[in-house]
């Protein structure tokens, strides 16, 4: 009869859960601080004049968010760098950059050892949509000051390289990918709804995605994403590595969630994208007719809250 009886309880809590409504969003506290852990490895394939050219990137990182204010609809953050670190490994050879590397000689780990040291603002919606990036540009430029050894020019690649990866636009598609992914009704397991974010890490893109509610518990919420991306501009050149360039790029992502149904903080999530397209060198001295660079990349990553 017990037996029977919390097979019986387990049911209804089972149904339960099933149709109960959620109003899923961050439910932060003022003083406390949230972290992140990331981890992605991306596989790039290029094809440059029919020579295939593949390469591996792979970034860990560690990051921490004090909330300084709570307010009606919004939270204002304080958000901090703890360890950054990146690994290339191409036909070239194998680079590492770490933020945990004592290597005066190594200007990128010491930049980023320094960005270590630095905090830049955030303001985000109760939904995770990031309304502002402050104070991050200053930070970037406290990192290049006392490398008077170090030529103009190389400093000037290294901040280029570093704001597309981190900078404000590359942060807030980044951090939107993990935040921005609440309805703005209640749901209940098995519904749906869209939302649009933009990236801005290397070129523009926007991305499109269906998000339903899979799994709920007393402790956690579990979402499951299918997003289309596409370039945003097609005929917009960017600089890259000083060569301007501009993308023709579609992919997907996919995406699981597991969400802290008392702080709306991940507990940790899994994601897999692929993008396909060509690369558009501008015709210059050297290339007068430009290059098309047909290429794939393919991304898994990880995050882990704490």
């Amino acid at each position: 009869m017990k037996k029977i009886l919390t097979t019986l309880l387990l049911t209804i809590t089972f149904i339960s859960c099933q149709h109960e409504k959620v109003d899923l969003e961050f439910h932060l506290e003022k003083g406390k601080v949230y972290k992140q852990v990331y981890d992605s490895k991306t596989t790039v394939n290029q094809n440059l004049n029919g020579q295939e050219i593949n390469m591996t990137i792979t970034i860990k990182g560690k990051m921490s968010y004090k909330v300084l204010s709570v307010n009606p609809n919004d939270y204002d953050l304080e958000v901090k760098y703890n360890e950054v670190s990146m690994i290339i490994d191409s036909p070239q050879g194998k680079i590492e950059f770490s933020s945990e590397k004592n290597d005066k000689n190594d200007i990128f780990s010491a930049v980023l050892s320094k960005l270590t040291n630095g905090v830049f603002n955030v303001k985000m919606t109760k939904k995770g949509k990031i309304l502002e990036v402050k104070n991050i540009d200053n930070l970037f430029d406290a990192l290049f000051k006392n490398f008077e050894d170090i030529p103009k020019y190389k400093i000037k690649q290294v901040k280029a390289q570093l704001t597309k990866a981190y900078g404000a636009k590359a942060f807030k598609g980044n951090m939107e990918m993990v935040t921005a992914i609440f309805p703005d009704k209640p749901v209940s397991i098995g519904d749906k709804w869209t939302i649009k974010t933009n990236l801005e890490s290397g070129m523009a893109a926007s991305v499109t995605t269906e998000y339903s509610l899979t799994d709920l518990s007393a402790g956690y919420a579990v979402i499951k994403g299918n997003a289309v991306i596409k370039t945003e501009d097609k005929d917009a050149y960017i600089q890259t590595n000083g060569m301007p360039m501009k993308y023709d790029l579609k992919g997907t992502t996919t995406s699981e969630m597991k969400i802290d149904r008392n702080t709306g903080w991940l507990i940790k999530a899994n994601t897999t994208q692929e993008i396909k397209g060509n690369a558009y060198i501008k015709g210059n001295s050297q290339l007068p007719e430009g290059m098309k660079i047909p290429m794939t990349m393919k991304t898994e990553g990880s995050y882990r809250g704490e």
